[in-house]
């Protein structure tokens, strides 16, 4: 975790992407700070809660949803499948899975979901109550404006 020293040795970066990706390196490690004493990495987390929320989703939704690439997302759910996390079954198209949660992926979550508590908790406590709204607004705005770039 960054140290109040380390967070004086930052400098601006040139472009929006590479600050981007700075930002979302240490809010990453902040998170997986907490989830790995739960077994479980942020993204695997996401991807968990997202098929906790929809019951069922194929690659195509779960990729626009996170707007994730196939192969990191074929890599991510591959992953949680061999673990026993998930399941995937053919849809009404042959080509098409639909994944979704198994009793282990929703106990992992479960055990997980206080961990990520305590990092979104963390994040929440530097950033302030304002500033974690304008932060949510100006990250939705900033993909939103990429997405039509």
């Amino acid at each position: 975790m960054p140290t109040e020293r380390s967070v004086h040795q930052l400098f601006p970066l040139p472009c929006a992407c590479q600050s981007l990706r700075r930002a979302t390196r240490v809010i990453t490690r902040v998170y997986d700070e907490e989830l790995k004493k739960a077994g479980v990495e942020i993204t695997q987390f996401g991807l968990l809660t997202a098929l906790a929320a929809l019951g069922q989703a194929n690659q195509k939704r779960l990729s626009a949803g996170f707007a994730m690439d196939s192969t990191t997302l074929t890599r991510n759910l591959a992953l949680l499948r061999k673990r026993g996390w998930i399941r995937n079954k053919r849809g009404s198209d042959r080509r098409e899975r639909l994944f979704s949660l198994t009793k282990a992926g929703r106990r992992r979550m479960a055990a997980a979901q206080p961990r990520w508590e305590t990092a979104e908790r963390r994040l929440r406590e530097k950033l302030g109550r304002a500033g974690f709204q304008r932060m949510q607004e100006t990250v939705f705005r900033i993909a939103a404006a990429a997405m039509r770039a």
